[in-house]
């Protein structure tokens, strides 16, 4: 009988162990919680990465609202002239191209989904694109050869 009380113990806290092992492994980091954000001049903009074809053509359509704090950046697999349109946007935006080392090399600003079919292209390649609501740049005083801490 003692054996069998053993064993049955046994089993029970290696199913503990098991399950445990299971949950834990599968929880998330705190590091995982953390929205992702870039820094541009002070300000945090807690940011949606757009890093898949699929997120990227979808970008920040549909919204309409947007605040100072929030962006969407666009991250591309290598440097290139990427146009932007504002198609089904509700909300003007500020568009800001930088290089691979996060230095802005164009931008577009407080551009209205009435532009709706044109698009907006740098004149400098650039590696990610930094979508934010219009009259930011303005506000934290973005230009041309600043860095934004990616």
């Amino acid at each position: 009988m003692r054996a069998a009380t053993l064993r049955l113990f046994v089993m029970g806290a290696l199913l503990a162990l098991v399950l445990g092992l299971f949950f834990w492994g599968n929880g998330r980091t705190s590091e995982e919680q953390t929205p992702p954000s870039v820094h541009v001049n002070g300000q945090t903009v807690h940011i949606e990465l757009a890093d898949t074809p699929e997120t990227r053509s979808r970008g920040l359509s549909g919204r309409s609202e947007l605040s100072f704090d929030e962006g969407m950046l666009f991250v591309f697999p290598e440097d290139g002239v990427y146009g932007f349109w504002m198609k089904d946007m509700q909300i003007p935006i500020d568009i800001i191209w930088m290089s691979q080392y996060g230095v802005v090399v164009d931008m577009a600003l407080n551009v209205s989904p009435d532009t709706y079919p044109a698009s907006f292209f740098p004149k400098t390649p650039a590696r990610y694109v930094l979508e934010v609501p219009a009259g930011f740049a303005e506000r934290y005083s973005v230009h041309i050869g600043d860095t934004v801490e990616l």
